[in-house]
């Protein structure tokens, strides 16, 4: 029989952290019927080792090549067979109970595009994961002396949706954090497979805007937690430098321009969708 769910897990150059992830998810579902798949990019044989001697019944779809994350997650879900997926980079590791509570939450929520949980370092701290769609002043401000200023820093807490850490009712957001998603196979092939001219950042903010544009909801729920590790490689306080030195900030702020030309002219979808449903409720 076919699982309900496939667990969709991108992997990357860091065997050590992958098998954490898979452990925690072996551990920590039950009471669900599953499949995990791992894809892999450039695939060393640290890796392959690995998935060969400890888990050889997890189906492994390597790449020899690094093919960005939209790639291995479209990878994963063409192979996969469940009602379901639960996508998740391998530096994740899951409690127990998430997996099963997030299908079910978007199995009786049919208008949920993505379902997101809250995610945490490992020291307990949590980490923001949703926000408000970009703008290019909010590249700007990031990134520049401007961020000091009130305007910019009003423009930020509004993107970052003034995150606290103590969010603890269930919202929409704009988008989510890729990290980490529930989505169902019938509102994937809806919104349409991950965008690859994202080849790294933007993948989970273009995803999450064709969600609103198919009129289907993003939920970020801080009742339910994963740990991420989460290592802010693109982050730098001088944008010239940031540009000149950190390729990580280079990629991103080449994904924003992809982003933002893919959509010039658009309206926010999350807005116009409230629009047309609040009308409609109100009607």
């Amino acid at each position: 029989m076919n699982p309900e769910v496939s667990i969709i897990v991108a992997s990357y150059k860091n065997p050590h952290i992958l098998n954490l992830c898979l452990d925690s998810l072996l551990k920590n579902i039950n009471n669900l019927k599953y499949e995990i798949i791992v894809v892999d990019g450039e695939t060393g044989e640290e890796t392959e080792d690995l998935m060969r001697e400890k888990y050889s019944e997890i189906k492994f779809l390597p790449n020899k090549k690094n093919v960005g994350f939209g790639a291995l997650v479209n990878q994963g879900t063409a192979a996969a067979k469940g009602e379901f997926y639960f996508i998740i980079n391998a530096d994740i590791v899951i409690k127990p109970g998430v997996v099963e509570k997030s299908i079910e939450y978007i199995k009786n929520n049919l208008d949920i595009g993505i379902l997101s949980p809250k995610m945490i370092n490992f020291d307990k701290s949590i980490q923001p994961s949703c926000f408000r769609f970009y703008t290019p002043l909010t590249i700007v401000y990031r990134r520049t002396f401007l961020k000091n200023f009130g305007f910019a820093k009003n423009h930020l807490k509004n993107f970052s949706m003034n995150f606290s850490g103590k969010l603890k009712k269930i919202i929409e957001p704009d988008w989510v954090m890729g990290s980490a998603i529930a989505i169902s196979k019938k509102n994937f092939d809806k919104i349409g497979r991950m965008d690859l001219r994202f080849f790294m950042y933007f993948e989970d903010v273009d995803l999450c805007w064709r969600c609103w544009e198919n009129e289907l909801k993003v939920i970020y729920n801080p009742e339910l937690a994963v740990y991420h590790y989460h290592g802010a490689q693109s982050s730098n306080k001088n944008a010239l430098k940031a540009v000149l030195f950190n390729k990580y900030s280079r990629i991103h702020i080449a994904s924003a321009l992809k982003f933002f030309l893919k959509n010039l002219g658009k309206k926010n979808p999350h807005k116009e969708y409230n629009k047309k449903f609040k009308k409609i409720t109100n009607e």
